[in-house]
């Protein structure tokens, strides 16, 4: 009964649903069927103007899908030309900033180098502040020694004069670097002192005595500059002191006597370094001889030269005899240089001979040798003179 009602109550409802038209299912699907049919008929036929609604929808999403492409992708050429433009910015600070440290290290630099060249010339001006005062300090000792009669000329001689009696330039600087010299021999001398008292080893020794060598060539050197500048200066000595000069031969002293004055400080000597020692002398005194003899045909050739045709009271022209009498002086200083040699090489051949102990004791003695002869000069020139 009542499964009945309920089917009746159903029926019932279906049949108010239809009469209402709010439930027509074979109306609808045949609705559908054919919206379903102008759909494959608008698809197969794409010029038909007229469109289903979904169709429609469907199409305006596509747009809608192109158009957000179309943005999206208009977004991202805008972004990639905005970087694009912003980069050249970026790069343009980049080279400021390089060249900013470019100028920078540039005037660091420049700084630097003006820096360096003031203290260059700083160094310069102090230098030459110290030459001046040490050329001041050897002039003034120079004419100390002058006044002491350790140089003295007379009146008449003005062989260190140039024309018009200025001062020779070539001279005076060698009577500075001469005085120089002797202040630096002096030191050489005590330093060979010391060494040999103090037994030092042999090789500090021979370096001593290389140095002391090395400073008599020094000497060699600075005469040959010297005779360039006035050759009569120098062979007659007013360098020297009045007894040095007592003893000069051609310029200096001679080799020979150099041997006889360290004989004594150099012994006990071998048989063989007997024998080496006798030759040098003997080749030292021949070659004095030799030239002795060259100096005294230069000396008659002057004579000659000069006193021809000098009988003639009025004589036309003597151009031809001086021209002689100026190549045979050119000679004189060919004689000084080779006498210089021979002193040079009578040195180094007797440093080989001797031992190095042996060569600094001679070396020593020479140098004591030459300074009492200075110092008895000193005492001549100080001594008391009776008055007339």
């Amino acid at each position: 009964m009542e499964m009945m009602s309920s089917s009746s109550s159903s029926t019932t409802q279906v049949v108010s649903f239809r009469e209402m038209g709010m439930y027509e299912p074979f109306q609808q699907l045949s609705g559908w069927e054919n919206t379903f049919n102008n759909i494959t008929s608008n698809q197969n036929n794409n010029n038909n103007p007229s469109s289903s609604t979904i169709l429609e929808v469907d199409t305006a999403r596509a747009e809608a899908d192109d158009n957000n492409k179309n943005y999206t992708q208009a977004n991202y050429t805008s972004l990639y030309n905005n970087s694009v433009e912003a980069e050249p910015s970026s790069n343009n600070d980049q080279d400021e900033d390089q060249m900013n440290d470019k100028m920078k290290r540039r005037l660091a630099q420049n700084r630097e180098a003006a820096r360096k060249s003031r203290l260059r010339k700083k160094a310069h001006v102090q230098q030459l502040e110290e030459s001046r005062l040490k050329l001041s300090q050897l002039e003034q000792e120079l004419a100390r020694a002058r006044q002491q009669g350790l140089c003295v000329r007379t009146s008449s001689d003005t062989s260190y004069l140039g024309p018009a009696g200025t001062m020779n330039t070539g001279i005076a600087a060698f009577e500075m670097e001469y005085t120089h010299w002797l202040e630096e021999q002096n030191k050489r001398v005590s330093e060979i002192r010391t060494a040999l008292q103090a037994h030092i080893s042999d090789i500090e020794l021979k370096m001593l005595v290389d140095i002391c060598l090395n400073h008599y060539a020094n000497l060699f050197r600075m005469k040959a500059d010297a005779a360039k500048a006035d050759v009569f200066f120098l062979i007659s000595g007013m360098w020297r002191t009045s007894t040095e000069r007592f003893f000069q031969w051609i310029g200096g002293f001679r080799p020979s006597e150099l041997l006889n004055v360290v004989m004594p400080y150099i012994e006990p000597l071998t048989d063989q370094q007997l024998l080496e020692v006798r030759n040098l002398q003997q080749s030292s005194q021949q070659a004095e001889e030799a030239l002795s003899q060259g100096l005294d045909k230069l000396q008659q050739g002057l004579v000659e030269n000069i006193a021809v045709d000098i009988r003639v009271v009025e004589s036309v022209s003597h151009g031809a005899q001086m021209a002689s009498a100026m190549e045979n002086l050119q000679a004189l200083e060919g004689f000084v240089n080779q006498a210089d040699h021979l002193r040079k090489q009578t040195l180094q051949q007797m440093s080989k001979i001797l031992t190095t102990r042996q060569a600094a004791r001679g070396l020593l003695a020479l140098g004591e040798y030459f300074h009492r002869l200075r110092a008895l000069s000193s005492l001549w020139a100080a001594r008391p003179r009776e008055r007339t």
